[in-house]
């Protein structure tokens, strides 16, 4: 029975993961959680956790599904983890009529807690990711991703309570949705200060390659090559992330001599990623030259990709799987991204970073007028971790009130606007340029000043209200 009723809730959860990039289906998520909470109100305390659980392995298993091409039993235990905290924090919503007070505070939960836990986070394949080119994305604004999973559950109570004819029920989910949606739409998102031209390099070539040294001078020329057709009158020229991979300090070798170079031939500031290796660790980071070609400001990556970076308990990983595609550990970084350029206070994130809301915030909190993210997913040959890149691109651009500017070596290359609007993008694994007008900007949004914080608080005092009214309605 248990069985049962945990598969018939997999199709559920597939429906969520239709939203997510890169197929963007976002009403499939809505039509997703309706067939959960169906589910879950009719069934009884000892029958919800398989319900929660097939749902969740039915969103996430095919969600993280890009981890494969890594590791495959690496895919499958981040899937088995992350679909435990999704499965306990619905398991916990109470059954019955005040679902539509606990299950938005559950998936706000389930995206806060995976977004710091395991390994200081994996916020992939999250319900805040599936409204990504839908409406309900401009709550981004006000709350974030954890008020757009809120969103997210409360419009599939509504649409379930549209189905069972209940009309208070669906009246009071859609004005709900649509005011928070509308009010969000138009809250304040910082002001235009003043423009600049920007150009993002992407040098093309073959995906599902790994990075290797014997490829790094190969990436690293087809940059150079790329870089030759930013046309005159740039004031920013961005490279992606890790195309530029030598032994020593940047500065000592031909490349960053080369680096400096263009910089002073475009006289433009130039933003580039950089690992240097160590015998006992490496350094990624984004660093900049002026444009007079001399050495600028440098931003180490703070939040390194788990198994991708740095290997988790390395003794003992070692004794089971081979750890020679990351023989020594990225160094960590300290401090927001920020980079005091001639081309204005630049905000970073690196890579993996985009994923994390904070880092973003901690680098408008900085005094960043625009959001770089410079990038590096080459390594993958479907193109669902591009996408999710670019999905989350747009969610720190809302999220921030900034513009947002992205560079990958094969791609997604993309410029977008402070409302999530992504205006150019480039071809996965073409040799691009991207030139566009971009917008330094002032001024904080709701979700800047407040971050996460009240949202989890709020999801925990409604979750427990949500069991008050349900006791007290049964007796």
């Amino acid at each position: 029975m248990k069985r049962r009723a945990a598969l018939r809730a997999v199709p559920a959860g597939v429906l969520v993961t239709l939203a997510l990039p890169p197929f963007g289906w976002w009403p499939l998520a809505i039509v997703g959680v309706a067939l959960l909470a169906g589910m879950l109100e009719r069934s009884s305390i000892e029958h919800r956790w398989p319900v929660a659980a097939g749902f969740a392995i039915g969103f996430v298993a095919p969600g993280l599904f890009w981890m494969s091409e890594f590791s495959l039993p690496g895919w499958v235990l981040a899937m088995l983890i992350e679909a435990v905290i999704v499965t306990a924090a619905i398991s916990i919503v109470p059954p019955g009529r005040f679902q539509i007070v606990g299950l938005p505070a559950a998936f706000v939960l389930a995206d806060a807690f995976r977004g710091r836990w395991p390994f200081s986070g994996v916020p992939i394949a999250t319900f805040g990711e599936t409204q990504t080119g839908g409406p309900i994305m401009q709550a981004a604004r006000v709350g974030g991703t954890l008020l757009i999973a809120a969103l997210v559950a409360l419009a599939g109570l509504t649409l379930l309570s549209v189905v069972r004819l209940r009309a208070r029920r669906s009246l009071v989910g859609l004005v709900l949705v649509a005011a928070v949606v509308l009010a969000a739409t138009h809250a304040a998102d910082g002001s235009r200060a003043s423009t600049f031209r920007a150009a993002l390099v992407q040098g093309g070539g073959k995906r599902g390659t790994r990075a290797i040294s014997s490829s790094a001078a190969r990436v690293f020329d087809a940059h150079v090559a790329a870089t030759a057709k930013v046309p005159d009158g740039v004031d920013l020229i961005l490279w992606p992330e890790d195309v530029v991979d030598v032994d020593d300090d940047i500065l000592t070798t031909p490349q960053g001599d080369k680096l400096s170079s263009l910089a002073a031939m475009h006289a433009a500031t130039l933003v580039a990623g950089v690992v240097s290796g160590k015998k006992t660790y490496f350094l990624n980071v984004a660093r900049a030259w002026g444009p007079d070609g001399s050495p600028g400001p440098v931003y180490e990556k703070n939040h390194r990709v788990p198994f991708g970076e740095y290997i988790p308990f390395r003794a003992l990983v070692s004794k089971v799987a081979d750890v020679s595609a990351v023989p020594v550990d990225a160094h960590i970084g300290h401090g927001p991204g920020i980079l005091p350029t001639r081309a204005g206070r630049l905000g970073v994130v690196i890579s993996y970073e985009v994923f994390f809301a904070r880092r973003a915030r901690a680098a408008m909190k900085a005094g960043a007028s625009v959001l770089l993210v410079p990038t590096n997913a080459s390594s993958y040959s479907s193109t669902q971790m591009p996408a999710l890149e670019l999905g989350d691109a747009r969610l720190r651009a809302i999220e921030t009130g900034r513009q947002v500017l992205q560079a990958a070596p094969t791609g997604f290359t993309a410029v977008v606007d402070e409302r999530g609007r992504v205006h150019q993008r480039t071809d996965l694994g073409r040799q691009q340029v991207l030139t566009a007008t971009v917008e330094r900007r002032h001024g904080a949004t709701l979700y800047t000043t407040l971050g996460d914080g009240p949202f989890v608080l709020g999801a925990l005092a409604a979750l427990a209200l949500s069991w008050l009214l349900t006791r007290r309605a049964g007796r």
